[in-house]
């Protein structure tokens, strides 16, 4: 298979999944009150009155690893329809704390939910789902130890996702941050997700806790190489492609990857980036936001999160290799899977 056929055939499973966990998430946001209702529907781009560009952005990543995770370990994928909707419900409530606490103005090329509705409506609508995801897990008529299965994983996960928010948002406050510590800080806050949506796609589907746990450290490292791919794209990607501003993590002064990559190799670039990013951000009249990434690139950090980018997706490559060589394993949605791994680490947005 070439490259174009594997992208066209992980596009068509990401849309496939949309697909299925769209209209339980209607359903349950459908359940939620007014205001909170109004802000999620415009969150997922279903409000296309309120300036929107077209459909939800999203990619239905996490929806369609749950899913796919299910059919692997030969379960079927609408018992999972639930799992998917639950992830796609955390990964947009992150993501509206996240624009909240970053004060990033911009989301999938329109301006960010706070920005149209306020950080206190954004923030309510967050909690709102947040609730719902649990619901959703619950819901009458699927199996009981599954679900309670199931909860205990996403508040775990959760609480993951909380830490990590939390050591980003301290992190904007140093000067200096060590490689060990950011690493730990995007598996908790992008890491643990990807892990969890193919732990509970692996429940709903009725794996035994072995191969669950072998699909949980396969979404991990997974999700760690697709941090480290977005924040390479979060400097050097197109805007146009990203919907996000050239720069604007530099020009915040964010310590992402390859930041604190760059600034940890005591070099003379690294000296240069620190002096800088030592200066409160401003609105870049001269250009520094592409001076910063120069000596970012300069001093070695995108080339480390390249290099490490690619020895997690190596990592998330093996894992499935091994889960192929299982006894009964699903081929075609182990396939699946591996062209949705390779369009995460090619992906431009």
């Amino acid at each position: 298979m070439t490259r174009a056929d594997a992208d066209a055939r992980a596009k068509d499973v990401l849309a496939w999944a949309a697909a299925a966990c769209d209209p339980e998430i209607r359903s349950w946001v459908g359940a939620l009150g007014a205001l909170p209702g109004k802000v999620t529907a415009y969150q997922l781009g279903w409000s296309e009155e309120l300036a929107s560009r077209g459909h939800y952005g999203g990619k239905s990543v996490r929806a369609a690893l749950a899913l796919l995770s299910a059919r692997a370990v030969g379960g079927e994928a609408a018992a999972a329809v639930p799992a998917a909707a639950t992830v796609e419900m955390v990964h947009n409530l992150s993501l509206l704390y996240d624009d909240v606490l970053d004060g990033d103005t911009v989301r999938r090329h329109r301006a960010a939910a706070w920005q149209v509705f306020g950080p206190a409506s954004a923030t309510r609508a967050a909690d709102a789902l947040l609730m719902l995801s649990f619901e959703t897990l619950s819901a009458p008529g699927g199996d009981a130890r599954i679900a309670q299965e199931a909860s205990a994983a996403l508040l775990d996960t959760l609480i993951q996702l909380a830490v990590g928010e939390g050591l980003d948002v301290l992190f904007e406050r140093r000067a200096r941050v060590e490689v060990e510590e950011c690493l730990e800080m995007i598996s908790g806050k992008t890491a643990s997700l990807f892990a969890c949506a193919c732990r509970l796609g692996a429940l709903y589907g009725e794996a035994n806790a072995a191969d669950t746990e072998r699909f949980a450290a396969f979404g991990h490292d997974l999700g760690m190489a697709f941090q480290l791919v977005d924040d390479l794209l979060g400097i050097w990607g197109n805007s146009d492609v990203t919907g996000k501003p050239v720069f604007a993590d530099l020009r915040a002064r964010k310590m992402s990857t390859p930041v604190v990559a760059a600034l940890a190799s005591d070099t003379t670039a690294a000296k240069e980036l620190a002096r800088r990013y030592a200066r409160p951000p401003g609105p870049d009249p001269d250009g520094e936001g592409a001076l910063l990434a120069e000596l970012v690139e300069e001093a070695g950090g995108r080339r480390w999160a390249h290099r490490l980018a690619a020895e997690h997706a190596e990592a998330a490559d093996e894992w499935l290799r091994e889960l192929e060589e299982r006894p009964g394993a699903a081929s075609e949605a182990l396939s699946d899977l591996r062209a949705v791994c390779d369009l995460i680490v090619t992906r431009s947005h």
